[in-house]
């Protein structure tokens, strides 16, 4: 039997490291909102999800943190 693994690429790596280093802006509570209210209109569990995290991470940011 063969067994695959995964081999991560130097690119990748440093990708990471950049991300991790990089500060992204959130959008602003009302604009996460609007679009909560949109997904959820559109029955887009995934959508709703998404925009339901984001906006606790918006509000506190220490939400989540280790």
């Amino acid at each position: 039997m063969s067994r695959t693994s995964h081999v991560r690429r130097p690119t990748e790596r440093a990708a990471i490291r950049a991300a991790a280093r990089s500060a992204r802006p959130l959008p602003p509570v009302p604009a996460l909102m609007a679009a909560l209210i949109e997904a959820n209109d559109r029955r887009d569990r995934e959508g709703v999800q998404l925009c339901a995290h984001r906006i606790v991470r918006t509000s506190e940011p220490q939400v989540g943190e280790a």
